[in-house]
């Protein structure tokens, strides 16, 4: 009987050496693909998350991986400089500051089309007009959460100067700030703010209602890598647009929690409020096509902040033959 279980173990291992042998020159044959990104895992990442897990990467022949970098900045720095050839979920100020100084960057494609940042705040700040002469956690200096507080506070009678800001490049630094009471409020995204929220800060507003115009986050790359990479470039785009309609699709929305879930260790409750907040504002473009008329709006915030050297053709912004463009 030992006899034959040594042979039966034998057989099966010998099956399991020739079918890894026979799925290496497959596995060897895969493109490999690095994305770039900013602070750690978030909500504005699941579609790269869902083609990761449900293997829509893998279905187009590419193995893919994230490297994490502290600020959307420091992100398109690196793509500028070909470290990184493509980076996701940038907020789309950084890439088109760079090429409005020459940069070798272009914009692939608008990921979040509209921000999806939440201005929360200490609990004894009830209002917009609260935040006068209080001190404001934000991305960066120039950085496009600045135009959106902006924006939010205008229609309270404040304006720059009105308030003290604080910088951190990633939404888990400015809620780590507002919860240990080193600010007064903070742009946060999901699902931070709900976790926020909870511990009894107040929201005071979404983005999204004040600037629906500027798209928030998208794809970059550097010109150069882009070119030599063209047909790995239209997989991402197919993988990506695969992952967007299988998150719109309500019957996985459990899965899609537990995916996030598996990336961010936000708790359940948490990604569930975040998964229905994405998918109920419709915020992933779902196309993969970039707006030229988001892209004006955009540039034309920025250079309201003075923060282009003048106007910007968009459409150096983006890559002909590579970018899909709408009007």
């Amino acid at each position: 009987m030992r006899r034959v279980s040594l042979l039966r173990c034998a057989t099966a291992l010998t099956a399991i050496l020739l079918a890894c042998a026979a799925a290496a020159p497959a596995c060897a044959d895969d493109e490999k693909i690095t994305f770039g990104t900013v602070g750690q895992a978030s909500a504005n990442m699941w579609p790269t998350f869902i083609a990761m897990h449900k293997g829509f990467f893998a279905a187009e022949g590419l193995k893919s991986d994230i490297v994490y970098v502290q600020s959307s900045a420091a992100l398109v720095q690196q793509v500028t400089a070909g470290s990184l050839g493509i980076s996701i979920s940038t907020g789309l100020a950084d890439p088109l500051r760079a090429v409005g100084m020459g940069a070798p960057v272009a914009v692939l494609r608008i990921e979040v089309q509209a921000p999806p940042y939440d201005l929360v705040a200490k609990p004894s700040i009830k209002t917009l007009a609260d935040l006068k002469g209080k001190l404001i956690s934000l991305g960066g200096p120039k950085d496009i959460t600045r135009i959106y507080v902006e924006r939010m506070l205008a229609p309270s009678g404040i304006k720059r100067g009105d308030f003290d800001m604080v910088f951190a490049g990633a939404t888990t630094a400015r809620a780590a700030a507002l919860m240990a009471g080193a600010v007064d409020a903070a742009i946060l995204l999901p699902a931070f703010n709900f976790q926020a929220i909870q511990k009894g800060f107040h929201s005071l507003g979404l983005t999204v209602d004040y600037a629906k115009d500027l798209p928030f986050s998208g794809m970059a790359v550097n010109i150069p890598w882009a070119e030599a990479h063209k047909d790995m470039l239209a997989k991402v785009m197919r993988a990506e647009n695969r992952s967007i309609a299988w998150f719109e699709d309500g019957a996985n929305r459990a899965e899609a929690v537990q995916i996030l879930q598996s990336e961010s260790h936000l708790s359940k409750d948490d990604t569930e409020k975040a998964y229905d907040f994405f998918r109920n504002g419709h915020f992933f473009e779902p196309t993969g096509k970039v707006s030229r008329a988001k892209l004006a709006a955009l540039a034309k915030a920025m250079e309201s902040l003075g923060d282009l050297p003048g106007a910007l053709d968009v459409d150096k912004v983006m890559l002909p033959g590579i970018t899909q463009v709408s009007e």
